[in-house]
């Protein structure tokens, strides 16, 4: 049997597997043993943490069904943690990012938005909706509701995520209700995960962008999350176009341990 060395750490409710080193070639299957809650460790997802020269360290996002994702906001943040460097220039499938630690706080420069649309029409379950997209590292789907507690977040979620319209990649899937001027709550359909999460970081800053393009908001949106904590999503909007994007919360080492494969 082999050994791998792990770390379980968690952000804003988001949890990950932290290993590295590399585990052998098969991250795929390795990240669905891992993840599994019954008879793995159990995570949303798996994050490899490499040597690379075009940054300070290297990150690549498993998730919990074994796919693997270009980019995860609060993955980075566990990552930029787990380096141990109060700055530190990270690479991901989405481009480098950077990323500031301040003890338990973790602060991430994403890579700027891109394939932005509002008010798409589209129709889910037989009914016509209006949903906006955009691309923050991985795409995302943003839907504004009221009445947050109350939506079927599981069965609109897949049918969006799913949905021909963003095919073939697929996509993450946010409902969002409006709080007050600046603040926002989320809960997330996350692709790969296939199910709701306690929180999302590129989600979390998705809508906050989506809600700063509606309502001509420049500099700071909060969003809650669906673990309670309320994440910071900075950014500049230049007539629609956004730059300097960042995103804050916490994050923390669970425990170490040992696994067998």
């Amino acid at each position: 049997m082999k050994r791998i060395d792990f770390t379980k750490m968690v952000a804003s409710g988001n949890d990950f597997i932290v290993i590295d080193k590399k585990p052998g070639n098969n991250f795929c299957a390795l990240a669905r043993a891992l993840c599994d809650r019954k008879f793995g460790i159990g995570a949303d997802g798996l994050l490899l943490i490499g040597k690379t020269k075009n940054a300070d360290l290297h990150m690549r996002i498993f998730n919990a069904d074994g796919s693997e994702a270009e980019m995860c906001g609060n993955g980075a943040r566990c990552a930029a943690l787990f380096n141990g460097k109060k700055k530190a220039k990270m690479l991901t499938m989405a481009g480098v990012i950077n990323a500031q630690v301040y003890d338990s706080q973790v602060k991430i420069q994403l890579t700027d938005p891109k394939k932005i649309r509002l008010d798409i029409p589209l129709k889910v379950n037989g009914r016509l909706i209006k949903v906006s997209f955009i691309n923050t590292g991985v795409p995302h789907v943003v839907v504004l509701v009221e009445g947050l507690d109350k939506i079927d977040i599981a069965g609109i979620g897949r049918a969006i995520r799913w949905h021909v319209k963003f095919s073939p990649a697929g996509t993450n899937v946010n409902f969002v209700e409006v709080k007050d001027n600046n603040l926002i709550r989320i809960r997330t359909y996350e692709r790969g995960v296939e199910a709701e999460t306690l929180a999302c970081g590129t989600g979390s800053t998705a809508a906050a962008l989506v809600f700063a393009l509606k309502n001509n908001l420049d500099n700071l949106v909060k969003v809650q999350t669906q673990s309670a904590e309320t994440l910071k999503v900075y950014f500049s909007n230049q007539e629609g176009k956004f730059k300097d994007v960042w995103l804050e919360g916490s994050a923390k080492i669970v425990y170490k341990g040992e696994y067998y494969v």
